[in-house]
């Protein structure tokens, strides 16, 4: 098991862990609405993040995804600031 280097690092895994795997669901793994109940009820939570934390999120997002050896992951975590919300005020 990987030591992180904070909480808060081991939390960013284990939320882009759940999302990626809903992405990758077909209909037959798990119903499409409840999906885009998951992936909105993210959006809404990161929108209420402080300019602040959104830099430390989308940060350690880029961190992560530079670190990441599946090209197809490192993908999704490299578009994970703007595909939910967090370029706003950012960047």
């Amino acid at each position: 098991m990987p030591e992180y280097s904070s909480l808060t690092h081991a939390l960013a895994e284990a939320l882009v862990d759940v999302l990626w795997f809903i992405e990758g669901c077909n209909d037959e793994q798990m119903d499409p609405d409840d999906a885009v109940k998951v992936l909105e009820g993210v959006g809404h939570l990161v929108s209420k993040l402080s300019s602040s934390q959104r830099s430390e999120f989308v940060d350690l997002l880029r961190t992560m995804a530079e670190a990441e050896s599946d090209s197809a992951r490192r993908g999704f975590l490299a578009g994970f600031p703007e595909g939910f919300g967090l370029l706003d005020d950012a960047v």
